[in-house]
């Protein structure tokens, strides 16, 4: 099947390539020349466990590639996802800028082509965009004369770190179509990924619009939840750890995203939250649980600095910090709204220096800060005469270091835990002193 993929962000890049993986004839579509060119040249500009690998051998086979060139794209194409950036606007809403202008060009390329058969040709949103904009989509595509072109949704549910396996034996494939014909086409595409029987769900599009709300609201919810409860055991002498596991195990409850941290991030549940505050809002209705929700996590940003300035107190200007982790989550480069900054942002204010590693995101950190910190190539380069150490994002590598080597490096022997990753009493053993986040006592 030929498929035109416009945007190459995240979900764009990873859905073409998978697509492509599985026999179908992909071109991705970008206004940036820049990144185009570095497509077409075998880099690719963000970091995905597997999918360099990947966009090289199907690139090389000839089944994916880049172009800048949207019109000829989409008029070869039967399948054309929109998978552009909904960033959050000033009101909190998704801005859809982006969306729309593409619905515009794509109008505006097919308008001429004759109308063909039901699902002949197929515009599918894959961006995260309000419950609505389907319907929007349909409208601008008509207006440019396009009325015979389907308008069909298909929300992601993509783990960065994990995006690759995510598409390739996805939980469920969520369709929205006003056409029956429309979801054959993409069941028909589909197919390779649910030969385990995973469900292939096929509803109104304003449903599959929400389903990506609510899906994204559920789980930053149960994080907000269990950082809530992680701040309560530190105040009551209960161990988180020991309730999540008491709670966990409850078939109802489970252990997915029920590990405490330093807070969400990312590109995804920060925005989304906000987004669909917003349509409450713009509805009458609002949702004093996303309300709270939010309000949880951007507190919980700030527990480190708070423990931080509690074990320091006056003397902390001047200090010399070491952060492990700068990615909002293991296995991508991703800062966007990553707990690490909101720290380094304190840090700083405060008169901290600061020495940072991350194994993936440090070229996107040293774009915001500059020189204003240092960058150690290796975790314990990042050690060398700091005050304390913070681990901020739970890397595999950051989970069995070598505490001797450590205890020498440091200048004082002090480990902020903001993912647990620690044991409290081996810390204590090791003469450490030791704050996690909700070990009942943190020393």
């Amino acid at each position: 099947m030929k498929v035109a993929i416009i945007g190459t962000g995240y979900v764009g890049l990873v859905t073409g390539t998978c697509l492509a993986e599985s026999g179908n004839d992909v071109v991705c579509v970008d206004n940036n020349p820049k990144k185009v060119a570095t497509l077409q040249g075998g880099g690719i500009p963000i970091y995905e466990p597997g999918l360099h690998e990947l966009v090289a051998r199907n690139a090389r086979d000839g089944r994916l590639t880049f172009t800048t060139d949207l019109a000829t794209a989409v008029r070869t194409a039967r399948l054309v996802f929109i998978a552009v950036g909904t960033p959050q606007s000033e009101a909190g809403d998704a801005d859809l800028t982006a969306v729309f202008a593409v619905a515009d060009a794509i109008g505006e390329a097919l308008r001429d082509l004759p109308p063909g058969a039901p699902g002949s040709r197929v515009v599918v949103t894959k961006s995260t965009v309000p419950v609505g904009t389907n319907a929007r989509v349909a409208e601008r595509l008509a207006a440019k004369g396009c009325r015979h072109v389907d308008v069909a949704s298909n929300p992601e549910f993509l783990k960065e770190g994990a995006a690759i396996d995510d598409f390739m034996k996805p939980d469920r494939v969520v369709v929205g179509v006003r056409r029956a014909e429309v979801s054959e086409v993409l069941r028909e595409l589909y197919a390779p990924f649910l030969r385990t029987e995973r469900p292939f769900l096929v509803m109104s599009p304003e449903s599959a619009e929400m389903t990506k709300y609510a899906a994204n609201a559920m789980l930053a919810t149960k994080i907000s939840f269990i950082n809530e409860m992680a701040n309560l055991c530190d105040q009551l002498g209960a161990d988180i750890n020991d309730v999540r596991k008491g709670i966990g195990h409850d078939q109802r409850i489970g252990f997915q995203f029920l590990f405490p941290g330093a807070g969400y991030g990312g590109s995804c549940f920060p925005k989304d939250v906000e987004a669909i505050i917003a349509m409450g809002r713009r509805t009458g209705l609002p949702l004093k649980l996303m309300q709270a929700v939010d309000e949880v996590n951007d507190a919980q940003k700030q527990v480190l600095y708070a423990k931080i300035r509690s074990h320091f107190g006056e003397a902390l200007a001047g200090k010399t910090l070491a952060l492990w982790g700068l990615a909002f989550k293991p296995r991508t480069d991703d800062i966007r709204e990553a707990p690490a900054l909101a720290l380094i942002d304190a840090l700083l204010a405060a008169g901290v220096k600061v020495r940072v590693h991350d194994p993936e995101a440090m070229t996107n950190v040293r774009e915001l800060y500059g020189d204003a910190i240092h960058y150690a190539d290796r975790p314990y380069g990042a050690l060398e005469g700091a005050d304390g150490l913070v681990v901020v994002t739970e890397w595999p590598e950051f989970r069995n270091p070598d505490f001797e080597v450590m205890k020498r490096l440091l200048a004082g022997r002090v480990i902020f835990d903001g993912r647990n990753v620690y044991e409290p009493r081996q810390m204590a053993a090791l003469g450490f002193a030791y704050y996690g986040i909700g070990r009942g006592g943190n020393k």
